[in-house]
């Protein structure tokens, strides 16, 4: 991969781990299922106008998409963040995805659950269960678990996102984006309907509107379509380990921008869960050549 193209890569990482910082921020001001709406009501327009719907697929896989990867996955992980998970435990939790994503494709879609896979599972889970050991402060239980739920529903969105195949992936986004909406939508007006009134949006600070443009511009649309860009022209195992600075630049901005402290204890959670994916990524081609 040239230099300018593993720029652009490091890019969308950085721009990826820094959105936690970013949720954290806006959360104070903005409910979670509020703010979920508003991510995806400006992602979707007003881009639906001028993109077609992804082609070579139905209407109910992109439901299905729409929902796991946009309703269930940002409501759950928006939620785990608003009642007590920082933005360095969120960014570093959500990447336990890797692995429902290769559970639940061994059991729907018959691939095979290799060692390593095992091993890495095991490795990163455990990091996972040391975060739960130490709830509190800036860990919450009950939000760890929302989190978590948020990474088994993005995982399910990416079985449906490969029975889909390949399409273009802003499309899919923007799509994506608007069916989920109505959803949205409702679930906000059902759980948190105090927050409805005029002064909520008439007294937002420009820090929140800033994030809501950022979750929306550099995050959703620019993200996903170099995303999408980069996986096009080089193998996916080449693009793929790029997601795991994902977490480091995760904690290294909340420890920046929001002063979030980073004990011993977090590093030796950070270690297990990205060596995890490290083994889940790499260790079956590091068994091949030693054979």
């Amino acid at each position: 991969m040239p230099f300018k193209y593993i720029l652009l890569a490091l890019s969308v990482v950085a721009i990826w781990g820094i959105n936690f910082v970013v949720i954290q921020v806006a959360l104070k001001e903005i409910p979670p299922l509020m703010l979920t709406f508003l991510r995806f009501f400006f992602a979707a327009f007003p881009a639906v106008f001028f993109l077609k719907r992804p082609q070579n697929t139905s209407w109910k896989m992109l439901f299905f998409y729409s929902m796991t990867m946009f309703v269930l996955d940002f409501s759950l992980l928006f939620s785990g963040m608003y009642v007590g998970v920082s933005s360095g435990i969120a960014s570093l939790s959500l990447q336990t995805q890797v692995f429902f994503t290769a559970i639940l494709a061994v059991i729907f879609l018959k691939e095979k659950m290799t060692l390593p896979k095992i091993v890495g599972a095991v490795v990163a889970f455990s990091g996972i269960v040391f975060v739960g050991f130490h709830t509190g402060g800036d860990v919450n239980l009950l939000g760890l678990i929302l989190v978590e739920g948020a990474a088994f529903s993005w995982a399910m969105g990416n079985l449906f996102s490969k029975q889909i195949g390949k399409v273009d992936m802003l499309s899919l986004v923007v799509w994506g984006s608007l069916l989920s909406l109505p959803f949205l939508l409702g679930l906000s007006f059902a759980l948190e309907f105090d927050y409805w009134k005029v002064e909520t949006f008439a007294h937002l600070s420009w820090l929140s509107v800033g994030s809501i443009a950022y979750l929306v511009y550099p995050v959703t649309l620019f993200g996903f379509a170099i995303w999408s860009f980069l996986l096009s022209r080089y193998p996916a195992t080449t693009v793929a380990p790029f997601t795991l600075l994902v977490p480091v630049f995760g904690f290294s901005s909340s420890a920046i921008l929001v002063g979030e402290a980073l004990p011993f204890w977090k590093l030796i959670a950070a270690f297990l869960i990205v060596s995890g994916l490290v083994i889940n990524l790499y260790g079956e081609r590091l068994l091949k050549k030693e054979k």
